[in-house]
């Protein structure tokens, strides 16, 4: 218990930092007003100005990106424990990819007849490209270990990555390329209070759906065999977190746009500070994940003076070269 406050303290201020902080400054007594203001009706006397920048513009964006962040590092465990693969993540396995590719055809091509919404056309590419990287990694042999698997995935997110380009080049006007292109590389920009009540239940749904089955997760750390041994439907649970980790991915990719190595780098690090057990793994990585994407996207906004960088930028420029120090001190520690 001590440990969920302590983690909920810690996530809250973060949120706080990601908000007071920012092109210009707020103080977090004024952040705190605002909030006082809108949930409690306070009525403490502040500038407009910065009213409407902290409800409707920082906050909002905060909590989109603790989400994401949460959902994308849970979702690296899931694919990492059912495939044992370290190296398993929604990006480099093609759900991020497909997922654009679904969400730019229901955006510019009108799939689905307006019947269609942008997260439901994400989560039908998300699942089709999942589905071809298994295929791919089932006619070469293998869909586990370390080898194939990755080796579909890349392929996956290549063929997903030219479908998009290629509706975007065919389709879509200049100023919406442009526009699809930077959300592409992960913006939060446009993130408002419609964005926080789709990004943060499926975040908390998908972590719920996870620590439900944290015994199965540990058991298929020793592989599906062995979990079938101990009595886990292999199947049904399989079929389950994938789909959950597709369904989270999927919607938060159309949010926000693709954004590697959050699902990857994460569960790593968790890992080697607390070990393999999920009970631990899934809460603390979710709260790792939306500190770190927090962080980005805080990054985003004040490295550039009046500019804002993709936050997928930001998380690529610190996600790989942590992944290759995580990388370097597993093989000194063989």
């Amino acid at each position: 218990m001590m440990r969920a406050l302590l983690a909920l303290a810690l996530l809250l201020l973060a949120v706080l930092a990601g908000v007071a902080i920012g092109e210009t400054a707020i103080s977090p007594q004024v952040v705190l007003q605002v909030l006082a203001n809108k949930l409690w009706g306070a009525g403490y006397v502040l500038d407009p100005i910065d009213e409407g920048v902290v409800w409707n513009y920082r906050l909002t964006r905060a909590l989109v990106a603790a989400a994401c962040g949460a959902g994308l590092a849970t979702c690296g465990v899931i694919l990492q424990s059912l495939l044992r693969n370290p190296l398993a993540d929604p990006y480099l396995l093609g759900i991020s990819a497909g997922a654009s590719t679904g969400a730019v055809l229901v955006a510019l091509m009108g799939v689905g007849g307006g019947l269609v919404s942008l997260s439901a056309g994400a989560f039908i590419g998300a699942m089709a490209a999942f589905a071809l990287v298994i295929l791919l990694a089932r006619a070469s042999g293998s869909v586990s270990g370390t080898g194939q698997i990755i080796l579909a995935g890349i392929a996956g997110s290549q063929l997903f990555n030219a479908l998009t380009a290629f509706l975007i080049t065919k389709s879509a006007s200049s100023e919406q390329a442009r526009g699809i292109l930077f959300w592409l590389l992960g913006n939060l920009s446009g993130v408002r209070w419609p964005s926080v009540w789709l990004a943060v239940p499926v975040a908390v749904a998908g972590l719920a759906v996870c620590l439900w089955h944290r015994r199965a997760l540990d058991a298929f750390t020793f592989g599906s065999d062995s979990a079938a041994s101990l009595g886990i439907p292999v199947r049904r649970v399989q079929f389950v977190l994938v789909g959950c980790a597709a369904l989270v991915t999927a919607v938060m990719v159309s949010i926000v746009g693709s954004i590697g190595f959050v699902g990857l780098v994460i569960p790593h690090a968790v890992r080697l500070l607390l070990g393999t057990g999920h009970s631990r793994l899934l809460p603390a990585s979710a709260l790792g994940g939306a500190l770190f994407l927090i962080a980005a996207d805080v990054l985003s906004r004040t490295l550039i003076k009046g500019q804002v960088i993709p936050v997928g930028v930001v998380t690529a420029l610190v996600g790989a070269p942590v992944f290759a120090l995580i990388l370097i001190g597993r093989r000194n520690a063989r």
